[in-house]
């Protein structure tokens, strides 16, 4: 069992890959989860239960973050579950519908993929954050967005998606500016290729270039490598700083010769 508590901590899209690892990983780490997930979502139980194994506590929260009409009952009930949240992690995300030329995409694919991955974190965190600053803080508390590597690598078969996740760069360094006199630290966490059911579509070409040398360090990313990173951040291991990146990319974003 936890042998303490470091606080709440409401998980976005926690169902299964990236979000579920991270989800386990504060639990382990001390953190009371509320782990959100689409209605419906029969992927959900499956990430209480390892909670529960690993001696965490959870609850389950259903949510789409794509609805900003419910975002205030979503932020309200996990705010709630606890008594209260000490970190918020935006995971939740989506890709294209299809991978294919840039010069075909549809606004109803760019709409979809914004309102998601963008529009969705962005007022979810400003519901979660006037919700932080109106009490006094009892430990340390963050605020964690879950980008991409695509930030900074131009994927022109999925344009939109690489569109929503540049921004979530900007968002974090302005929630960083407002929030730090209000003493939640910001941070962006930039995964590169990671073992995922997103990027199984593509799982051939990036063996091969992992084979011929994609990254320094030669294998895909696993969901657990996230959810450490996350982890080390909520628990306040970087206390001075805020609005940095951490790369969990294997290197792939060094410059190298």
């Amino acid at each position: 069992m936890q042998e303490r508590n470091a606080g709440n901590a409401l998980v976005t899209g926690a169902g299964r890959g990236i979000g579920r690892a991270i989800a386990i990983a504060l639990a382990k780490a001390g953190f009371k989860v509320v782990a959100n997930d689409l209605a419906g979502s029969t992927d959900l139980p499956e990430t209480l239960a390892a909670i529960r194994e690993a001696g965490g506590d959870a609850v389950p929260l259903a949510a789409d973050i794509g609805d900003l009409g419910d975002h205030d009952r979503f932020a309200g009930a996990a705010w709630d579950a606890f008594g209260g949240l000490d970190c918020l992690v935006n995971n939740a995300g989506i890709s294209v519908a299809k991978r294919g030329d840039m010069l075909a995409v549809t606004p109803d694919s760019f709409d979809r993929l914004i309102d998601v991955n963008l529009r969705g974190p962005f007022f979810l965190t400003q519901a979660i954050a006037n919700r932080m600053t109106a009490v006094p803080a009892t430990g340390f508390r963050s605020i964690i967005t879950i980008s991409s590597i695509n930030v900074e690598f131009a994927s022109p078969d999925r344009a939109e998606y690489c569109l929503s996740k540049s921004a979530l760069a900007m968002m974090t360094q302005l929630y960083a500016a407002r929030l730090a006199g209000d003493g939640i630290n910001v941070y962006e966490v930039r995964p590169g290729v990671i073992r995922t059911q997103m990027t199984a579509v593509a799982r051939e070409k990036y063996d091969h270039l992992f084979a011929n040398g994609l990254a320094p360090i030669a294998r895909w990313g696993e969901p657990e490598d996230l959810g450490q990173a996350v982890a080390m951040l909520a628990s306040g291991a970087l206390r001075y700083s805020t609005g940095e990146v951490v790369r969990v990319d294997g290197g792939l974003a060094m410059r190298r010769l």
